[in-house]
């Protein structure tokens, strides 16, 4: 299957360029707080998670098969990732990476794909529903603002810490969390074509700064995102 950009190019013209840009745009405004975030869910810097969703995004855009094309980066892959940093490190999250990639394009070329429509539907919502809670468990830790010394992989041993942490709740953190959520489930149920993600990031972003919060930030905990792409190197 070739590219769609070989064929599409061909009939390009300006309106279907304008069309493209506002749609890039607001994709961009979803996907660049949804990489931070699950950069830092997975355990990563968020700086790694802005530059994937952005080398990623082009070349999914570039080389995808299908005209009308989003990519980005998905919570499912939390739970993996969030596993390979604690036990080998970012270095061995990037041979992962390249090991799963090699392991897609053999699965693609032997047709495995339609292996797909073999899998129960009861098998895809327990897989589904078990990230979901293993995610949000993962964030508890930030939401409640508890502090800890580190928090293990284990489902159950997560668990065990945050609760041994309970004694140290930050409730300006619980608030901005609750906030938070409320606005971008308000928001996509009243306007669900509307960006809510960034408004509400956005928002209580301000809240935080201009009253002076003590609540943890990307820039308090990670320090500042770099301002250009890094150079490329091998594990």
């Amino acid at each position: 299957m070739k590219p769609k950009i070989l064929t599409t190019i061909q009939t390009y013209s300006g309106p279907l360029f304008v069309a493209d840009l506002f749609a890039g745009v607001t994709v961009a405004l979803v996907a660049i707080p949804l990489s931070l975030a699950i950069a830092i869910a997975s355990g990563a810097d968020p700086a790694a998670g802005l530059v994937t969703a952005i080398i990623a995004g082009f070349l999914i855009s570039f080389l995808g098969g299908s005209r009308v094309q989003i990519g980005g980066p998905t919570g499912a892959f939390i739970v993996v990732v969030f596993g390979v940093i604690v036990a080998h490190g970012y270095d061995g999250l990037v041979l992962a990476t390249f090991m799963a990639g090699i392991i897609l394009i053999v699965a693609g070329l032997m047709r495995a794909g339609n292996l797909i429509s073999f899998v129960p539907e009861a098998v895809v919502n327990g897989f589904t529903i078990g990230i979901a809670i293993i995610i949000a468990a993962s964030q508890l830790n930030d939401l409640f603002g508890l502090t800890t010394s580190g928090l293990p992989a284990e489902f159950f041993s997560k668990l065990e810490v945050l609760w041994a942490a309970r004694g140290t709740v930050n409730w300006a953190s619980v608030g901005i969390g609750a906030v938070t959520m409320v606005l971008i489930v308000g928001l996509r149920r009243v306007a669900p074509k509307f960006p809510g993600l960034i408004v509400a990031v956005g928002l209580t972003s301000a809240v935080v700064y201009l009253f002076h919060l003590p609540v943890d930030t990307i820039g308090s905990r990670f320090g500042a995102l770099p301002s250009q792409l890094p150079m490329p190197k091998l594990p």
